[in-house]
């Protein structure tokens, strides 16, 4: 769907004009309501000229009182185009006088409130085909939009707020139009209906759609054949998990480069470890420089299965750094894990610059690195490759270090050490520039997701440290986040725990727990997961289509109660939810849980085909239902090293349950036995004859989808 209404104003919306940082104002002239808020991002915005409220109702009310237009200006703290759009913009009193006496101005952090978000993003999305942050959408006093766009340059920004100010003076009967239309637009966007047949999944319907979503594969850089690159942690996880399963060797290529390339490029931060939110080119060269937790988390696991896979050295390699990144920069005492790094940081001259903490000059590296400087230089590309902006350079790799010592003759340890020793000299060089802003808060699925993580690197590495980092968040999550009525808060910042969680939090922290409990065998990991599962039941299903809302019954009315459906750079709190149920219903012998989660992905199955990378993590579940997907029950005294045992070996369609005494879990009850530890390989319940031996297990197991 598509309006005309964007157009008769007669401005574009720009994306990707680039504007000059300045330095930040040192003394506050103004204050404004925002002083009062915990979002790093909208503290940023506190003493800006511009009269910036909250959203809440005293705000909501006050527009509705006064009869003004609601501006709504949504971002994030790390987001470099929203910084310059408030240093060319927010901060001019000229433009401040325009927004101030027409709208009453509302700064959202997209991050806390992704429910509003995600409203006013759909409505930019109805009305231009494209989104992005900043996000900006002009509404009734009620809340409901009628134009929108992200980022405007300051002359432009101007030019059309005083026109749609003058327009609503003048004609606001044409305004009010739109805004039922596209309110109606709204409502009806990914609106789900109730699938009536017989839930049935197979391989082919997979097939198919892995196949249209190929035609679209770099099969020479990796990744998608487009600019910018996102990492897509859950895609390229689902397309290593298929080729695996199905042998596919040229699919196994494909994910193999990709990851190969995402790990010696500029968008892996070479010298201090961690990914970039995303590439600005084909070759995933040049990041924007942002540093998001969500990204990490989910890397951190895909590179730690694609080791289990392929044994590549750079794979654990780059999880190990990833995690190294996270723990040094991301982690605070309580074991919470923070939001994000800005892409823009302080440089020489004292102005905000995009990238300015990560790039260097030759002449920098050179006084640096002395005699070593030739093979650095080749080694991570100083030269057009890697040539930024001006003078700047930003490392990146061609030949992973194997390659490259093979390549000069060199010992692979030797050449380890003299990489580790370059990367200490700049690390110390570059701890002594201005750091990048830090987005300090903890929201609660973000945590789940770096949970997992450190989960999933902890079952393919075994290394004790990262279990502890996972039970010392997911404790973090039960003690503060958790709340008595069995609800979860989403936001976490100073002490306080704040705003009512989304579906998104219950759906992650279930996911979390589930591995948990398969890392641990502790029983409390998996009763929290099925409390948070009948509280999803309670407050967030919608019983007329079997899926559920993105926020709480419990929460305050918008224009829309949206479900989140597709996938994207994190997975849709319904795809996780639904495969959180199928495993619950396993572990508890549970129908309802498992036929909600087969309702679901019968729900949408027909979508995926058309857009199969937006549905990524559903088609894991499509996977699972296609073939035998394993319950391995492990009992007995050896049980925690049969399940490391078991956990050398990439088997992602099973769940496991295990104890070392009798348990009246349905998957273990009455298979204890005191002289050996047993496996039990069951599909659906029927299991074949127990076995001792992990590798006799393992012969059982048939990961192959048939």
């Amino acid at each position: 769907m598509k309006y005309s209404f964007y157009y008769f104003i007669a401005f574009l919306v720009l994306t990707g004009c680039k504007g000059q940082s300045k330095k930040e104002m040192e003394t506050f002239k103004y204050t404004n309501d925002l002083i009062h808020e915990t979002s790093p991002y909208l503290l940023q915005h506190a003493h800006n000229p511009v009269n910036w409220h909250a959203w809440n109702e005293e705000t909501l009310a006050k527009a509705k009182r006064e009869n003004k237009l609601i501006l709504i200006s949504v971002g994030y703290a790390a987001c470099h185009w929203c910084h310059v759009m408030e240093h060319e913009s927010f901060e001019n009193n000229s433009v401040a006088k325009i927004m101030n006496d027409n709208f009453i101005n509302i700064k959202i952090d997209r991050e806390e409130r992704p429910d509003i978000d995600q409203i006013y993003m759909t409505a930019v999305q109805l009305m231009t085909n494209s989104g992005g942050w900043p996000l900006n959408c002009v509404a009734l006093p009620d809340g409901r939009p009628f134009w929108g766009g992200t980022y405007f340059p300051k002359e432009q920004w101007m030019n059309v707020l005083s026109k749609i100010a003058n327009l609503y003076k003048e004609d606001p009967a044409k305004i009010i139009s739109y805004a039922e239309k596209l309110t109606e637009g709204i409502q009806q966007s990914e609106v789900i209906s109730l699938n009536t047949r017989t839930p049935k999944f197979s391989k082919k319907e997979i097939d198919i759609s892995v196949q249209k979503w190929s035609e679209s594969f770099d099969t020479e850089l990796g990744g998608l054949n487009r600019a910018p690159k996102f990492p897509m942690p859950n895609n390229y996880h689902f397309l290593l998990r298929y080729a695996a399963q199905t042998n596919n060797q040229t699919l196994s290529k494909f994910t193999e480069n990709t990851l190969q390339k995402m790990a010696l490029g500029g968008i892996f931060d070479q010298v201090g470890g961690g990914f970039a939110r995303y590439s600005t080119d084909k070759k995933w060269h040049i990041p924007h420089f942002e540093k998001m937790l969500y990204d990490n988390a989910q890397l951190v696991s895909l590179y730690a299965d694609a080791y289990l896979v392929y044994k590549n050295e750079l794979y654990k390699e780059t999880a190990y750094r990833t995690l190294d990144f996270i723990e040094r920069e991301l982690t605070n005492d309580e074991g919470a894990f923070y939001s994000s790094l800005d892409a823009d940081s302080y440089n020489k001259t004292g102005e905000l610059e995009e990238g300015a903490f990560y790039v260097w000059t030759a002449q920098e590296l050179r006084s640096l690195l002395k005699n070593d400087y030739g093979l650095f230089s080749e080694y991570y590309n100083i030269n057009n490759k890697s040539k930024w902006e001006g003078e700047n350079y930003h490392l990146i790799r061609t030949l992973d270090a194997k390659a490259f010592a093979t390549k000069h003759k060199l010992s692979l340890n030797a050449f380890h050490k003299k990489e580790r020793k370059w990367q200490e000299l700049l690390f110390e060089a570059r701890s002594k520039r201005e750091r990048p802003r830090l987005d300090d808060k903890t929201l609660t699925s973000w945590n789940a997701l770096m949970t997992k993580g450190y989960l999933d690197a902890y079952r393919v590495f075994d290394e004790e440290r990262f279990l502890q980092s996972a039970l010392k968040n997911a404790h973090f999550i039960k003690e503060k986040q958790l709340r008595p009525d069995g609800g979860l808060n989403h936001s976490y910042k100073d002490g306080k725990s704040t705003i009512n969680g989304y579906l998104e939090d219950y759906a992650t922290v279930m996911d979390a727990y589930l591995a948990l409990y398969e890392s641990t065998l502790d029983q409390s990991w998996l009763d929290t997961a099925k409390a948070l599962a009948d509280y999803c039941f309670t407050h967030f299903y919608n019983s007329e289509n079997s899926m559920f809302y993105f926020t709480s019954d419990q929460d305050k009315s918008l224009i829309a109660r949206k479900m989140e459906i597709s996938d994207n750079v994190i997975p849709a709190s319904n795809s996780i939810l639904a495969r959180n149920l199928y495993k619950l219903g396993l572990y508890f012998e549970n129908k309802q849980y498992k036929n909600t989660s087969k309702q679901m992905l019968s729900n949408i199955k027909s979508d995926m085909v058309d857009y199969p990378s937006g549905y990524s993590n559903w088609m894991h579940l499509q996977a699972d239902l296609s073939t035998d997907f394993y319950e391995v029950a492990i009992l007995g005294k050896e049980v925690k090293t049969k399940v490391k045992e078991l956990n050398k070996y990439y088997i992602p369609n099973k769940i496991i349950a295990g104890a070392d005494h009798e348990s009246e879990q349905p998957l273990l009850k009455n298979r204890f036995s005191k002289n050996e530890t047993l496996f039990y390989i069951c599909v659906e319940g029927a299991c074949k004859l127990p076995v001792s031996d992990t590798k006799q297990a393992i012969s059982q197991l048939n990961s192959a989808l048939e």
